[in-house]
């Protein structure tokens, strides 16, 4: 068994070998380039402005619309909350200066004052009243943002820059929420005016920078706004978003100096960027959780002990060391050690394919099922995992086809729909750093990225912790939730995720951020 896995990896690496040469990035190439020494810098009279390879497009800018991290990248730039997060995730007043409770279920806010939308609107108690009125209303019910928001009970408008929230419930993780992207303030009359289509492509915020042009699929332009509430930022006049989907393209235009930020490298092309003179790597742990997640109204993943089975039959900690690099943290449930309800006294499940086929035997699963994975095709290090992953099963007597879809048709149609097979990848960003977030939206009945799964014991602990704002208490609910979904297995925990990037040097005080929000105001060039 240890020579076959030896074997396997040994052929991932070659491939992986061979796509970074053919792609002008393999490491004989980067170590003749690094023997010049201080090489120069190919980026020429850009001015005082930035471009970032990214890898894709969210295709709608309402930020009730959409819950996808590419989104979060550029729109964080455009759009803000009444309360914010820092790079180091702490949270801090936004476009409110400060808010207390008056009661159990009432949240005031003070708004900050002098502040306008990008079109000269002003940002007043009357805007917030209508970004929240139209999230809770008709048109916010139709997307995914809507359910972290059902504790907001309704926004009245005190004064011009007083509103209170009142609340049918008490809600432990509003004010992350509240930093969070459906909550970001939009323009009433432009909105009204417009018309939702409108907005969609032409999104309005208070941001430090406006979106000035966006070309579908092709690219994204922000430029400085001048009249942004925070004295002296931001530094760089504009941004420039490029749509690249294929890691080895980004690279190349990193290497040839026509982007300046590469986002998402992949682990094969790691030692490239060290290697290059004039570029430096950086990576950051994130609350990104990636597992494959089984549609549990599919035969054979119907069974609780086949689901359990896939789980001991795979090997997540070669994967992480062989394939990842090292760049990886292994999980218990699908969240990050970053999570409030985190379990840490949960261990992931051990590699143990007898038990495995111990487990599909007693489920009656035959030598030989087939089974269809669905993976991203722009992922190049989950293509490898995936590979990895079919191995170990066909170790235990599964087959699996893989299967590869454009990752905005498979994150915003095939899962939703469920057509993404029996096994699918999902990635999710935590992005409250609560596990309220990712277990209500993967584990309740009717959300859009749960196509079947259904426990009633589960959605009891969800509701129960929802209900209290004491951590201790929530801490323990979820201490019982996630060792129930230990036991249901309702997806196979791979890892957590960290991210690298790789930075021209000419790109001063960039940070990256932990979970994609890419924070620019500060960035200035060289």
């Amino acid at each position: 068994m240890k020579k076959k896995l030896s074997s396997l990896f040994a052929l991932l690496v070659i491939f992986t070998l061979i796509l970074s040469a053919c792609s002008g990035g393999g490491k004989e190439k980067a170590s003749t380039d690094s023997s010049k020494g201080g090489e120069e810098n190919p980026v020429k009279d850009r001015g005082n402005e930035i471009v970032i390879g990214v890898s894709g497009d969210p295709q709608n800018w309402d930020p009730i619309d959409t819950f996808l991290l590419d989104w979060s990248t550029v729109a964080t730039s455009v759009f803000e909350g009444l309360v914010d997060r820092t790079i180091d995730l702490e949270l801090q007043p936004g476009l409110a200066e400060s808010w207390e409770y008056l009661d159990d279920k009432t949240l005031q806010f003070k708004l900050r004052q002098g502040v306008t939308f990008h079109n000269g609107e002003p940002f007043n108690a009357e805007a917030v009243k209508f970004t929240f009125d139209r999230l809770l209303g008709a048109e916010g019910q139709k997307g995914p943002q809507y359910s972290n928001y059902t504790s907001i009970e309704s926004v009245e408008v005190v004064d011009e820059f007083t509103i209170n929230m009142k609340l049918n419930t008490p809600d432990p993780v509003l004010l992350t929420k509240l930093a969070g992207y459906g909550a970001v303030i939009v323009p009433p009359k432009y909105v009204a005016e417009k018309g939702d289509e409108h907005f969609n492509n032409n999104p309005v915020g208070t941001g430090p920078f406006k979106m000035t042009s966006y070309k579908r699929d092709q690219e994204i332009v922000l430029e400085k706004n001048p009249d942004y509430w925070k004295e002296g930022l931001p530094k760089l006049d504009k941004v420039v978003y490029k749509i690249i989907p294929e890691a080895s393209t980004r690279l190349a235009e990193l290497q040839t100096g026509k982007i300046d930020i590469m986002k998402r490298v992949e682990v094969s092309q790691a030692e490239t960027v060290k290697e290059t003179g004039f570029l430096e790597l950086q990576e950051v742990g994130t609350p990104t959780a990636f597992s494959l997640r089984f549609d549990v109204a599919k035969k054979p993943f119907d069974s609780k002990e086949v689901r359990q089975a896939i789980n001991y039959a795979v090997d997540k900690e070669a994967i992480i060391n062989e394939i990842l690099g090292g760049y990886g943290k292994p999980i218990s449930t699908f969240q990050s050690e970053l999570s409030f309800g985190n379990n840490p006294d949960l261990e992931p499940y051990p590699y143990d394919p007898e038990k495995a086929k111990e487990l599909l035997k007693k489920a009656g699963v035959k030598e030989g099922t087939a089974v269809d994975l669905f993976i991203p095709g722009n992922d190049g290090n989950f293509k490898e995992i995936a590979q990895a992953v079919s191995f170990y099963l066909e170790e235990v007597g599964i087959k699996v086809n893989i299967n590869t879809a454009d990752s905005t048709t498979l994150t915003s149609d095939l899962i939703p729909n469920a057509k993404a097979g029996h096994m699918y990848r999902q990635g999710w960003g935590g992005w409250t750093l609560d596990f309220d977030n990712t277990a209500y939206l993967m584990y309740y009945e009717g959300e859009q990225w749960n196509p079947s799964f259904k426990n009633e014991k589960v959605e009891e602990l969800l509701e129960k912790q929802r209900a209290s704002v004491d951590p201790e208490e929530r801490k323990a609910i979820f201490k019982e939730l996630t060792e129930l979904l230990y036991d249901l297995a309702p997806e196979l925990n791979l890892y957590s995720a960290v991210d690298i990037y790789a930075v021209n040097k000419r790109v001063q005080n960039f940070q990256p951020p932990h979970e994609d929000r890419m924070r620019l105001e500060e960035v200035t060039v060289k």
